[in-house]
């Protein structure tokens, strides 16, 4: 499949953002762009552009998310407001523990930690 203007607009949404936009977000921003593209198109190449390695999908049962940010890393999600906060990357660390505890290889981590933002956070001093 080509590299078409859609999907170049479209994955240059996703990576100008740290929001982690749902497929709404992206399409309301799109079609700023591309008026006459459809929701469908935009799901059609999110999942294409997950596919190739482009962007990465966050899935916490409820919303899809997109993330231009590729590297490996982690997740705050707030459960108050839903805001997603990227951290960094903590495999080596997770995967040595769970080596040397359990003697398993990990192959991948994919951790989100629970709780409340600075925005709702009263304890913050």
């Amino acid at each position: 499949m080509r590299f078409s203007f859609q999907r170049k607009v479209i994955r240059d949404i996703v990576k100008s953002t740290k929001t982690h936009p749902s497929a709404d977000w992206i399409f309301n921003r799109v079609k700023t762009i591309i008026p006459n593209i459809s929701l469908g198109t935009v799901y059609r190449n999110l999942k294409y552009l997950e596919e190739v390695g482009e962007i990465n999908t966050i899935s916490d049962g409820q919303v899809k998310r997109y993330d231009g940010n590729t590297k490996g890393h982690h997740h705050l999600k707030c459960k108050k407001c839903g805001d997603l906060i990227d951290i960094n990357n903590y495999n080596n660390i997770v995967s040595k523990n769970i080596m040397d505890k359990y003697n398993f290889k990990v192959e991948e981590v994919n951790l989100t930690i629970l709780g409340e933002c600075q925005k709702h956070n009263t304890t913050n001093e």
